[in-house]
């Protein structure tokens, strides 16, 4: 158990391990070591070379408020009337109308994240940048908070402090290994003897990779050498005083992004960072043993390769003229850490208790994630959403070295570039393909990646229908960003499935058997819900000890002690996995055993008004409503395959997930398929698949909701099953008595054609007050719409603007679901008053609008 008493050893004593130390001692943790291979005063990894620049706007919404609070924090430390952070303020230009239009978009990333930007002219872009090339400029996003952080200064204010408040450093000492009980970690095997430890904590940065093979722990992370140089003096640069670690006072940060680089000032110098070299990659073990360091002799500072930066350095003196008058006094390679997705990774080893990763963090966000982790520690939660850094968030296939090698390397080189949401990676591809892929690329599927897997976004084949498209579900023109990645098929392949029968591959949702004597009892521990009956199925959370949501998953009995369920990824299954050791640990006879069976496995949803027509052609099962309910599971046999099927729905339709062995996947797609093509069936893509959800009321975890948000502001206190007791979460739901402040609402775009993307900012009576989680065209009512977390104060059928690359949309909020309130196309008593015909026949269908589908 973690207590405040606990024996802590942090590995690393950099940006990162110095502030998670003075983190858990602000909330009274002491019993603190820091074990640091080089010397104090300037360790030599990342922190003792980094530039600091801190630019705080990000796509996510998570690294942008750690960036804030290492901005916040830095601002507070102080010694001797000196700082950590120069808030000279950060401008990014553009050069080219691409990357202009993109910083509208930055702009309101800014807005909806609540930090202060704005959008400048050429001429205010010379006002704050005077040395710029005006000629160049088209524009810029200026940032005022933005600035400088002097890392090394405070590393070393950091260590003070926490040393006065008792935490131990032994500085020039090597981790030569962990020492561990079968499933928790005892002590650090050091140069210097053992240190005990119930926690240990790696803050090792680039070094991690070895730090987590002592303990057979997978780090996903590359270590690649990037270019920085200082220049000579710069004749008439205009600077102020000089801060201790060379930091001017007046010029700000600046990006040129267009070139892949990024530029402060020293003084009287310009430090110029470069991007656009090809990737150096790093093998930290190759470094060698840290001895004395300096501030031009550490390990992470490698020789500098002047070919590599000689296109920079004639771009940079296009960019800023002044430069054409000076030579490059110093370069060097130094070494970061970057990962297949570009996030830093957090948390615990799935498998070891005790083992803590703070890994890949830069100085920007180095505060912030300390805080996190600090706060997860202490109380078991930190108040920012961690989803996405979450060390145990990779696949399986995205941990073999090579492909931590590639994506990296990928992430370098893109660091600047404009990427659109969806834009896929080129390499590597089909890593994972499901039994149908062969079938699905004969119908010219559009594939995107996700998770290792390759997921059709449409079909080509269903392009000839078209013209047959009525007229309310004909989709609206696009324009180009919002174009990429997205076809008009997606409307008849929602079309269909609304008005005859669709199937959908699902095998990629991820699939987890839960099994043993105590399976029933560990999911009625962690979840809000109630297990049923074998043959029945629950839609349930799983809550953190705060009561906010960790997850949204289904929970299927198909017998006594074996589970099935349907979660979100990666983090579930180490979540699940780690709660069934600790209980088969506390309780022998209730053990449980969690397994991914997800690869061994696939799925189709098949689902529409005419999907039991397909089923009766092929299955002598009795599918009907009497003989399978809504929210049921059974064995039964499709064309003679073995299936297990659940009477759920996705898209608010009649139907069913059919489940099969891999081996048998591709004869039910084609039994299906075959079956369905008389009354219409048709394959359809992950499109049409997530405007039906939205339509329909479901919320996406990881977009929607997060472990920010409790069940009531989300819409799901539904899920929670009134007067259970003992489940992870209850005190908290209980003890809430509070409105919630800020609610998940869904947006109906007043426009009927205005598409945005997500995480947009949302204005209501002129305040920006919250953002876009998910969006999407809804074919059903011909309208865009999207969800957006607002203030509970913001009511249905009010008016609310969106901001969408500085145009303001008007959108309306919405009663949920849009679609089929009354869940009558789901449980099937709505009156279909057609037969279709043998091939291309029509339906008509009777849409009602009214309650949640929480009502089911």
């Amino acid at each position: 158990m973690i207590t405040p008493d606990s024996r802590v050893v942090i590995v690393g004593a950099g940006i990162v391990g110095a502030n998670v130390a003075d983190e858990l001692v602000a909330r009274g943790w002491t019993n603190i070591t820091v074990v640091e291979q080089g010397p104090l005063h300037m360790p030599g990894g990342s922190t003792s070379h980094a530039p600091g620049l801190v630019f705080q706007t990000n796509s996510s919404k998570t690294m942008t408020l750690f960036a804030s609070y290492t901005v916040e924090k830095l601002l507070s430390l102080q010694k001797d009337g000196k700082n950590c952070f120069n808030q000279v303020g950060g401008l990014e230009v553009a050069t080219t109308p691409a990357r202009l239009h993109d910083l509208k978009r930055k702009h309101g990333w800014a807005t909806s994240w609540g930090i202060d930007a704005r959008l400048i002219s050429t001429d205010e872009c010379l006002s704050a940048y005077s040395l710029l090339n005006r000629e160049m400029i088209l524009g810029g996003l200026l940032i005022p908070s933005d600035g400088l952080a002097l890392a090394a200064r405070a590393v070393q204010l950091l260590i003070e402090r926490t040393q006065a408040a008792g935490v131990r450093y032994l500085d020039r000492t090597r981790v030569t290994g962990i020492e561990r009980t079968a499933h928790k970690v005892t002590g650090v095997e050091t140069s210097s003897g053992v240190v005990s430890a119930d926690i240990i904590i790696s803050c090792a940065g680039f070094w991690g990779v070895e730090l987590g093979a002592m303990v057979d722990l997978p780090i996903p992370l590359l270590p690649l050498a990037h270019q920085y140089v200082k220049t000579t003096s710069v004749p008439g640069l205009p600077h102020g005083s000089i801060l201790q670690g060379g930091a001017s006072s007046d010029l700000p940060i600046l990006r040129f992004q267009d070139e892949d680089l990024y530029y402060r000032t020293h003084g009287d110098q310009f430090g110029i960072g470069y991007y656009g070299h090809k990737p150096m990659p790093v093998v930290a073990a190759s470094l060698g043993e840290t001895g004395d360091v300096d501030e031009h002799n550490m390990p992470s500072r490698l020789e500098f390769t002047a070919e590599d930066f000689r296109p920079a350095w004639k771009a940079s003196q296009e960019f800023l003229p002044s430069l054409q008058q000076t030579d490059i006094q110093d370069g060097f390679n130094g070494v970061f850490s970057f990962t297949p997705d570009g996030g830093p990774l957090v948390g615990q080893h799935p498998t070891l208790d005790g083992f803590w990763v703070a890994e890949a963090v830069w100085v920007t966000h180095s505060a912030g994630v300390a805080r996190a982790l600090a706060e997860v520690l202490t109380t078991g939660q930190s108040q920012i959403d961690l989803t996405e850094c979450e060390l145990t968030r990779f696949e399986e296939v995205q941990l073999a070295p090579a492909y931590v090698s590639e994506t990296s390397q990928q992430n370098f080189v893109e660091v600047y570039d404009i990427l659109h949401p969806l834009t896929p990676r080129e390499s590597p591809r089909d890593l994972r393909l499901t039994p149908f892929h062969t079938r699905q690329c004969d119908l010219g599927a559009y594939f995107l990646e996700g998770g290792g897997w390759e997921r059709p976004h449409w079909y080509e084949a269903n392009a000839r229908l078209l013209k047959d498209l009525p007229a309310k579900w004909k989709p609206v023109e696009r324009d180009d960003w919002t174009s990429q990645h997205y076809s008009p098929i997606a409307a008849v392949e929602a079309w269909r499935t609304r008005t005859a029968v669709a199937m959908y591959d699902i095998t990629p949702l991820r699939r987890i058997q839960v099994s043993g004597p105590g399976a029933v009892a560990l999911m009625e521990r962690v979840s809000t819900g109630t297990v049923g009956s074998p043959g029945e199925v629950c839609y349930t959370l799983l809550l953190t000890d705060a009561g906010t949501i960790r997850s949204e998953i289904f929970i299927a009995r198909l017998e006594v002690d074996l589970l099935q369920l349907a979660v979100n990824g990666p983090n579930d299954f180490a979540y699940l996995q780690r709660a069934a050791r600790h209980q088969s640990q506390r309780s022998p006879q209730e053990w449980v055993q969690v397994r991914d069976v997800t690869g061994g496995t696939c799925g189709i949803g098949l689902w529409g008004p005419r999907a039991r027509d397909v089923v009766r052609s092929i299955s002598k099962d009795d599918f009907s409503s009497r003989g399978m309910r809504y929210s049921q599971v059974k064995k039964a046999h499709i064309a003679g395959i073995p299936v297990t099927a659940m009477r759920l729905s996705f898209v608010g339709e009649l139907g069913w997930e059919i489940y099969t062995t891999a081996d048998n996947g591709l004869r039910l797609w084609d039994a299906i398929f075959g079956a369905g093509q008389p009354y219409g069936l048709i394959a359809a893509g992950r499109i049409a698949f997530s405007a039906l959800r939205m339509e329909k009321g479901w919320r996406s975890y990881g977009s929607d909701i997060n472990t920010e948000h409790d069940a009531l502001a989300a819409g799901m206190a539904f899920a929670i099953k009134p007067g259970k007791q003992g489940y992870v979460g209850q005190s908290a739901v209980e003890s809430s008595s509070r409105s919630p402040r800020r609610r998940l609402r869904c947006l109906v775009i007043d426009d009927k054609q205005s598409v945005v993307l997500g995480k947009e900012p949302v204005f209501y009576a002129g305040q920006a007050v919250g953002y876009v989680t998910s969006a999407a065209f809804a074919y059903t009512i011909g309208k865009p719409i999207a969800y957006a977390w607002l203030p509970a104060s913001v009511s249905v059928d009010e008016s609310v603007e969106i901001e969408y690359f500085s145009r303001r949309i008007r959108a309306t909020v919405a009663r949920e679901p849009l679609v089929d309130p009354t869940n009558s196309r789901m449980l099937e008593t709505t009156t279909w008053t057609q037969p279709l015909g043998r091939r291309e026949g029509g339906v008509q269908e009777q849409i009602s609008l009214a309650p949640p589908l929480a009502k089911l």
